[in-house]
């Protein structure tokens, strides 16, 4: 068990004062599908944008395990899952790739504007013929002197329509396969590259997303980000933060769903009697604090390996699998509870269901997880 200092702990708690701000009006912007600039300006006084970036870019400095556990704390406090989202996966897609294999010019450049806020960050990897197999893209970037150009497309780009820069995985030799990926960093209004319109979906719906479209999309090759060639190399770099970041604000978000949970039932009565004291109910809601806390250890002993340089790739696998899963089953949980009132949107409960469905699919589905694991354990071939 993590036991958190008293700066770990002052950084979690000044940022749960600015929950009630950041949870404002979330249950009508995510019924229209509103990303909210009112709120973006909020998280970006925060300061949370820069928690794991160098304070020579303007970030904070923290280590790993104190950003996960400022992030569980946005999960807990933040009722506005989309803008999490948004927050983390500006974090994640683009500050963390620029700090480990950016130039000091792309640094200067693109990190010092991530940690302020002023530009919201996106990766485009996934394509409508490779979804979970991201090194079946097709994407092509093929040299001209001191430029790439980007032809292709991508598809369910979280931050799409409001991303500032994004980073591009794209194929620079056909016949490569892993080692024939490249990062570029691609600015908004680079000619060439063209944002869908927002996609309307299930949940996450304050985060937006969109397709992107390369047509002869020239960028310069001072943009490639890493080394060319070394494309798979930043995506997986990427990819082990994405889901500790991502998948903690779910642990923060199921703790303060329990704690709606555990006070329904200690008042809400039914035929004489609370419906905490009936065992059917209390079974639920102890199964909902052991999902809770089993998520929560998984994530933190996989963050403390993957800080000591430890191979977590089994261990990731399995924190994302429970987690996702797990906040799916006690969001259901939570609904069930509730009963009626659970079943209307204004209690936000039913938000939870679908916005849970999500991570379940995202950075890899379950049954990806589940291959991962058994390719680990031998079961692969």
């Amino acid at each position: 068990m993590i036991r958190w200092n008293a700066d770990q702990t002052d950084l979690r708690e000044g940022l749960a004062r600015w929950g009630e701000a950041l949870s404002a009006g979330h249950i009508e912007q995510d019924e229209h599908a509103t990303f909210s600039w009112d709120k973006w300006k909020l998280i970006r006084e925060t300061g949370i944008l820069g928690l794991p970036f160098g304070e020579e870019w303007g970030g904070l400095g923290q280590s790993l395990l104190t950003t996960m556990h400022v992030l569980e704390g946005l999960g807990e406090n933040c009722r506005d899952s989309g803008l999490s989202f948004s927050v983390t996966t500006t974090m994640a897609s683009t500050g963390v790739p620029v700090e480990q294999f950016g130039t000091a010019a792309q640094k200067d450049t693109y990190l010092t504007r991530i940690c302020s806020g002023e530009a919201i960050g996106a990766h485009a990897i996934t394509e409508s013929e490779s979804g979970s197999d991201a090194m079946a893209m097709t994407t092509r970037a093929v040299r001209d002197g001191d430029h790439f150009v980007l032809d292709g497309g991508k598809i369910f780009v979280s931050n799409g329509p409001i991303a500032d820069v994004f980073v591009v995985y794209a194929r620079t030799r056909p016949d490569g396969g892993a080692l024939g990926v490249t990062a570029f960093l691609v600015d908004r209004d680079t000619p060439g590259l063209v944002i869908g319109k927002p996609t309307k979906k299930m949940g996450l719906r304050t985060s937006p997303i969109s397709e992107l479209y390369f047509d002869g999309c020239r960028v310069p090759a001072t943009q490639v980000l890493g080394r060319v060639g070394g494309g798979f190399l930043v995506l997986d770099h990427v990819m082990k933060r994405e889901i500790l970041y991502s998948f903690v604000v779910n642990v923060g978000e199921m703790r303060h769903r329990l704690d709606r949970c555990v006070a329904h039932a200690r008042t809400r009565r039914s035929f004489g009697r609370t419906i905490g004291s009936y065992q059917a109910v209390a079974n639920k809601i102890v199964d909902a604090k052991i999902r809770l806390e089993t998520a929560a250890k998984w994530l933190y002993d996989t963050g403390e390996r993957l800080a000591a340089g430890e191979n977590v790739t089994t261990d990731l696998a399995i924190a994302k699998l429970l987690t996702s899963e797990s906040n799916l089953a006690t969001s259901l949980t939570a609904v069930q509870l509730f009963g009626g009132h659970g079943y209307m949107t204004e209690y936000g409960l039913e938000k939870d269901v679908r916005n849970a469905v999500a991570g379940t699919i995202y950075s890899g589905t379950s049954e990806i997880q589940y291959n991962r694991i058994a390719s680990m354990m031998g079961l692969g071939t």
